[in-house]
Parts: C-alpha cells; structure tokens; sequence
C-alpha cells in the first residue's frame, strides 16, 4: 500500500500508477532553468518569424527551395509559440491546465512535429533532383507543385493525428497517452528514416547540398536524446527527464533559422532590411534584388 507521504511529490496523487513526479529543484535552479528555456521559446519565435517575413516579403525569395523552407519556418514558429511553453510548465511544474488542454497540446504536437519531419523530407527530395538532375530541375519541380506537396503534407499530419488521438476526446487523457506516444515515436520514426537520400554532389548544388546536410544532422543531433530514450523502454510521459528531453527535440526549430543565417547570404541582407524596417518603403519587395543572392 502506498505511503501518504509519497503522493505529494506526485503531480496527480489519483493516479499512482500513471503520474509523473512533481519537480523539486532548488528555487534558484528552478527559476534559472524558467528564464533559460523561455529565452530559447521566445528566440525560436522571433528568428522563425523573420524567415516568414523574408521569404514572404521579397519576389526574389519566391523559389521551391525556399517554398519549403516557409513552411518548415512555420512550423519551427508554431513549436517555440505554442510547444516549447508547454514543455516549459512540464518541466517547471505540473501540469493544471486539465484534460482538454492536454488534448489539445498532443493534438498540436502531432501535427507540428510530423510536419516538420516532413519538411525535411521533402527539402531533401528538392535537393536530390536538383542534384541528380539539374537539366530538368525547372520543370519537375515548380513553386506550385511545390505548395501543393506543402498542402498535402499539413494536411496528411492533420488527418492522421485526427486519427490517432481520436479517442482523447471520448477517453481521460493520462489513461491513453502511453499508448500513443508509443504511436507518435513509431511515426516519426518510420518518417525519419526517409531523410536519409543518397545525394550525388554537382558543383552547382555543392553549397545547398551542404547547408541541407547541417540541417539533418541538426535534427538528428535533436532527435537522437528522445529516440535513445524510446529505445530503452522508458515511457516518455512518466520519466522524469522525459520534457527536458522532448525540448531538445523542440531546440531543432530554434537550430534552424540559426544555420541559415550562418549559410545563406539573402536571409542576413533580409533581416537587415527588416530590423531598420526598410521593408515598409514602396517597392521594397523587389528591393532584396539590388543584393547579390
């Protein structure tokens, strides 16, 4: 029989056998940790929103290539907004926010997650035919089938996550949430393993092949904590460092913007027109043309 004692240093004490521990740091570690982590949200909103603004902004940006790159600075936004918080309190404290709210945040972690991963998938398409075969390049891939394959791939993540959590909302959440993180990392898992494209190097597509390398290997250096974990059969909602690992998965949106500005020459002169607010001159759209790209 359970001690009495021991259910305070469980966040929900009715639930002895699903509960993680409520979070014991030292005040002053707790508050550091606190200011860190959302530091590191709040950079990850800011630096994904610039990549948003540049390539939306300027007709010069309005490429395949950076189609997608949109889409995956959309979805690393949505990760610093609105998950990196959540793991935040998960990390800091219990979460009280209830069961809808719980729903939610799985609902939306699905979708964000997996379409992410499947950015990066359909960037690493993008620079294999460019690589393999540059001749016809332009007219395989199109800024329009391009947003279509975007569309489609929101759209796969939404109905599929409509398909795993669809019983969160007709069962409580902490009874079935093992068997779908479960779920949720033989997914990302078996979308993972698609990155993984044998690319021929050409000289043309050297620099972006390079850059597309950093930024695999940025999420596999993220990933590789939570699927180490999953490999051990911890359950990732019931181990004590399960949230600080899940935010090191999220740290890869906050990674991304960062290799840009390290790689590409256009994402530096665009910020640069957008913090001195240049972009709000008439023409400024076609005003990133005047830059060497």
């Amino acid at each position: 029989m359970t001690s009495h004692f021991s259910w305070p240093e469980l966040c929900f004490p009715e639930l002895l056998n699903t509960s993680c521990r409520k979070p014991s740091p030292p005040w002053f570690e707790a508050v550091l940790l606190h200011i860190v982590l959302s530091s590191i949200s709040v950079l990850t909103v800011a630096l994904n929103l610039l990549v948003i603004i540049s390539v939306s902004h300027f007709r010069q940006l309005h490429t395949p290539t950076n189609i997608l790159l949109l889409s995956l600075a959309v979805s690393d936004f949505l990760v610093g907004l609105l998950l990196m918080p959540g793991e935040i309190l998960r990390i800091t404290t219990c979460w009280f926010l209830g069961d809808v709210m719980c729903s939610q945040y799985h609902f939306l972690s699905y979708i964000i997650a997996g379409t992410s991963i499947g950015d990066m998938v359909l960037i690493s398409v993008d620079r294999y035919i460019a690589i393999c075969d540059p001749l016809h390049y332009p007219t395989r891939v199109t800024v329009r089938r391009v947003k279509l394959c975007v569309c489609l791939c929101w759209f796969y993540n939404f109905s599929y996550t409509i398909l795993v959590l669809k019983d969160d909302f007709t069962l409580p959440v902490f009874v079935v949430a093992m068997s779908q993180a479960r779920a949720m990392r033989s997914h990302i898992t078996a979308v993972t393993l698609q990155c993984s494209v044998t690319l021929t190097t050409k000289k043309f597509e050297l620099k972006a092949a390079r850059t597309l390398g950093v930024l695999v290997l940025g999420f596999i250096m993220c990933y590789c904590p939570c699927y180490i974990l999953a490999l051990t059969g911890e359950n990732l909602l019931n181990a004590s460092s399960a949230s600080f690992i899940v935010y090191v998965f999220y740290f890869n949106s906050c990674l991304n913007p960062v290799i840009y500005a390290l790689f590409y020459p256009w994402f530096r002169k665009s910020v640069k027109l957008i913090v001195t607010l240049q972009i709000l001159q008439p023409g400024s759209q076609s005003s990133l043309a005047l830059f060497s790209i």
